[in-house]
């Protein structure tokens, strides 16, 4: 890297996190592209993954030190472009669902992408035996049906806010600003839906706003963001009761380690670290505490 990029970067960081340790390694082989991550509201100390284009409707439960807890096939859902996963509410009160997104769009021509939501799986013993070959099931999944205001874009992060249920998708751009789209709750199945445009984000990288994963924390007042690079985090000002006054704020950057392909970020469960994995066999797992003056 050029000096005056790594002056440029480092001008950004702050010390909200702490410095990225590998706490460990993804352990199934059949997670060779990690594209997503999010913490388990169902299942403590579990975090849900999947593979990115090329896999089949697969997500995997796995601990934070990345041994396997389970294998699900997504029941009625294909896996055209998953690009990210997260975790929020649904049609069912005081039940966690998962939302995985299948928007990417290297070639920027699909006329709409999808969501798939799913109520979350609760882990037994017998899942960790379960494989690619001999998954669980998830129970059906319900696809929402996504079309943006203003032509096609690739996105690769995927946001749901905790308690609104508001659905949140980043555009992957390269040298300008990523433009946040959102879907209002409840997501209506059976029909194509128009985001709305909510507007852009200035990301502090001179690479621009190649932003390859995204979540929001549990208490609903910050994201976080990723590029291949770092990671990033925007905090909703104290007085603020409109979570879409977030996108208004300045992102700060951090270290998330050597990732061989960073295109995951997730809050843990506390709110108080971020995880992140990459894209290869046995993908690492790497996790920044949050400091206690910044919480």
């Amino acid at each position: 890297m050029y000096p005056f990029v790594s002056v440029f970067i480092l001008a950004f960081v702050v010390q909200a996190y702490g410095p990225p340790t590998r706490i460990g390694q993804i352990q199934d082989e059949s997670v060779n592209e990690s594209s997503g991550l999010i913490a388990s509201r169902t299942n403590k100390g579990a975090y849900w993954t999947h593979n990115d284009s090329g896999d089949g409707p697969f997500i995997y439960a796995l601990d934070a030190r990345g041994n396997s807890l389970g294998t699900f096939r997504v029941n009625g859902a294909h896996n055209r472009d998953w690009e990210d996963i997260a975790a929020g509410p649904g049609p069912q009160p005081n039940r966690s669902y998962l939302y995985i997104g299948d928007i990417g769009d290297n070639d920027q021509k699909r006329s709409e992408v999808v969501v798939y939501r799913v109520p979350e799986p609760q882990l037994t013993p017998a899942d960790k035996n379960s494989s690619k070959s001999r998954p669980s099931t998830t129970e059906p999944a319900e696809p929402i049906r996504l079309a943006y205001p203003d032509g096609a874009h690739d996105a690769e992060a995927l946001m749901v806010h905790p308690s609104t249920g508001n659905l949140y998708i980043m555009t992957k751009v390269v040298l300008t600003n990523p433009v946040v789209y959102e879907a209002a709750a409840p997501s209506t199945t059976g029909k194509l839906i128009t985001l709305k445009r909510i507007g852009e984000v200035r990301v502090p990288s001179i690479f621009g706003g190649v932003i390859t994963g995204g979540s929001v924390s549990p208490d609903g007042r910050r994201v976080a963001l990723c590029d291949y690079f770092q990671g990033y985090e925007m905090t909703l000002p104290a007085a603020s009761k409109n979570f879409d006054d977030i996108w208004k704020q300045t992102l700060t950057s951090f270290d998330l380690g050597k990732r061989k392909q960073g295109e995951s970020i997730a809050y843990r469960l506390d709110g108080n670290a971020l995880l992140a994995t990459s894209e290869g066999k046995q993908s690492d797992l790497f996790q920044v505490e949050r400091r206690r003056s910044s919480r």
